[in-house]
């Protein structure tokens, strides 16, 4: 199965602040291991971030390669792998295609895997933006409450997505518990 995940808030540490340098990057607590245990079960794990601190000029890409770089070889020495990153460089106001909550980023994912669609395929993030993305193109939505997912969880109580079953785990390890045990899957 293709496991499609936000980045900040739910694979690192997310406080709404801009993350500018492989430094600053720090994965919370499990979810690196969570991401290696996913891929050791035979699911292939893609990202999808939106980053427009480079378009307002607060980090470059070489900046957010070595986030990535630090990303996957934590990854890699846990015994997994992330398969693709897609990222919007783009400032909000810039009417691009791939800014989340529009659908971009999930089709560069679904060309890079040479998939028809998204059908089956799961978006997990801390933000409506990444959870109507996901739904928009198919996958299933699911929530964690780490980053953002405590205000969005709330929010979706007033406002849900339409048509959206949108299934809510404490984290990234929490949720990759349930799916390794089929609960609910």
């Amino acid at each position: 199965m293709l496991i499609i995940l936000d980045r900040d808030g739910v694979i690192n540490e997310y406080d709404g602040n801009y993350i500018c340098s492989a430094d600053e990057w720090i994965p919370i607590p499990g979810s690196i291991e969570a991401i290696a245990r996913l891929c050791n079960a035979g699911h292939r794990i893609a990202i999808a971030t939106n980053q427009s601190g480079i378009a307002r000029g607060f980090y470059d890409t070489d900046g957010l390669d070595a986030m990535h770089d630090k990303l996957e070889h934590l990854v890699e020495a846990e015994g997994g792998c992330v398969d693709f990153i897609a990222y919007c460089p783009h400032h909000p106001d810039d009417q691009c295609r791939c800014r989340k909550p529009l659908t971009g980023l999930l089709e560069q994912i679904r060309d890079h895997f040479h998939l028809e669609n998204l059908q089956g395929a799961i978006m997990i993030g801390d933000s409506r933006k990444d959870l109507e993305a996901g739904h928009r193109v198919g996958c299933r939505p699911v929530l964690v409450r780490t980053g953002n997912g405590l205000d969005t969880e709330r929010h979706l109580d007033a406002r849900p997505i339409p048509g959206a079953e949108v299934v809510i785990y404490d984290n990234l390890g929490r949720f990759t518990d349930a799916l390794l045990s089929a609960e609910g899957w």
